[in-house]
């Protein structure tokens, strides 16, 4: 029997909504779908979860849960991942409220950043884990990462882990519909292509029948600019740099050094930048949670309609043999000419019976490149401190994120990373 391995299961509500689709998919009928996660009582709600929605939509997929990761893994065919290391408390706690101490705010945390390299620091070693039991168990598989920071985690499967990875970011296929509902702007035919960094994807083209349709969003988005709304970052964005960017603009807000800035808090207000956003979420999440919990794991009637998420698609795509379209992240051999071929970029890729296989995009605009070169040279060094295991690295990182350098000097920087290291524990390796 195929098998889906989902590593992380416990994320019941993002399981419903991945491992859904798959029951849903003709083509993925008679697959075990195989969970893990480290919390047992979340596997297990996930696993009656699923059991239930198997029944209530008729599928034929196989649903087990394992406590052991190997086992887990042993044999798939595709493994999905979406782990967070360290979890709300204790670790995005230390990652917001150290870096405040020092004066330096954040909204989401999890890309690049003081929050995104610390998350990134903690979580590689459990991906160098998960790749050396797929080496030995299932080496073939094709891994699907979810977990941010997606650019480098996807980045480090690939080039350390031996495993084909691809990371998948719902902001590319949700950038042009969300935007043109906003702008009251029609859909129909409309053709884009989009194409960066994970989270700083630039939408280069976007026309119908042939028409270019930037200046009307250009002139829309500059009339919105007047009233407060809450995508403010991303179309001044677009406005002084000329292409809009795929993720949100609470994310967008600190990966620029322009926007939050402590000695200008005026434009905290002016851009609608919801500070501590990150944190708010995961409190709210967890006690949403435990008001529908018994609803989504105890429901024997449970529905389900398939999502945007790109995983059964793919899936769907390799066993059928019939073309879909992604926009995923691979790592940058040749495709994007004027970014580092070390980096992992995201571009349109074709997936069919024969894989994933990245498109060409050559040059992006020179702005658009100087932009994503600010946050991938935080992005590579993160990984030269991760696999060095050398200290100095992570001050290079952190020295080198746009948002951090503009506000603390290099010894506050250096103190802060230590700081963080110490209050991080045994959730990081040792360094040197």
């Amino acid at each position: 029997m195929d098998k889906i391995t989902f590593i992380g299961a416990g994320s019941t509500v993002f399981a419903k909504n991945v491992l859904g689709d798959c029951m849903m998919t003709p083509a993925l009928q008679g697959f075990e779908l195989a969970l893990f996660d480290i919390n047992l009582e979340r596997l297990t709600d996930s696993e009656n979860m699923l059991s239930n929605l198997k029944k209530s939509v008729g599928s034929t997929c196989r649903v087990t849960a394992y406590a052991d990761r190997k086992e887990a893994l042993r044999g798939a065919k595709y493994v999905i991942n979406a782990i967070q290391v360290g979890g709300y408390d204790p670790c995005t706690i230390t990652d917001f409220e150290i870096p405040k101490k020092y004066g330096l705010r954040q909204t989401i945390a999890d890309t690049v950043g003081i929050g995104g390299i610390f998350r990134n620091l903690r979580t590689i070693p459990v991906m160098m884990d998960i790749a050396a039991d797929m080496r030995e168990v299932c080496p073939d598989a094709l891994f699907l990462n979810y977990t941010n920071p997606m650019a480098v985690l996807t980045n480090v499967m690939n080039t350390y882990g031996g495993i084909k990875t691809v990371g998948l970011c719902h902001s590319v296929q949700v950038c042009v519909p969300h935007m043109f509902a906003h702008l009251g702007i029609d859909q129909t035919g409309v053709q884009a292509k989009i194409a960066g960094i994970n989270h700083m994807a630039w939408l280069l083209e976007v026309t119908r029948d042939g028409e270019d349709l930037y200046p009307e969003i250009k002139r829309r988005a500059a009339e919105k600019q007047k009233e407060s709304h809450g995508d403010m970052v991303r179309y001044e964005m677009m406005l002084k740099f000329g292409y809009y960017i795929t993720e949100s603009s609470e994310h967008n807000a600190e990966y620029h050094p322009y926007f939050i800035k402590k000695n200008y808090p005026e434009l905290i207000e002016r851009f609608q930048i919801p500070l501590d956003e990150y944190p708010r979420r995961c409190v709210e999440q967890i006690a949403g949670w435990e008001r529908m919990r018994d609803e989504i794991v105890n429901n024997t009637e449970l529905k389900h309609e398939r999502t945007h998420e790109y995983a059964s698609y793919i899936l769907e795509a390799m066993e059928t043999g019939n073309p879909y379209k992604i926009g995923g992240n691979v790592m940058n051999h040749g495709l994007i000419t004027n970014l580092p071929k070390e980096a992992c970029v995201e571009v349109p890729c074709l997936v069919d019976g024969s894989g994933i296989s990245p498109t060409y995009v050559g040059d992006l605009p020179p702005q658009c490149a100087a932009l994503n070169l600010t946050n991938i040279n935080t992005q590579l060094l993160t990984i030269e401190a991760a696999m060095t295991g050398k200290k100095e690295h992570i001050y290079h990182a952190a020295m080198l994120d746009p948002h951090t350098a503009a506000e603390l000097s290099m010894d506050d920087i250096i103190r802060m990373c230590d700081e963080l290291i110490e209050a991080h524990g045994d959730w990081l390796p040792r360094y040197k």
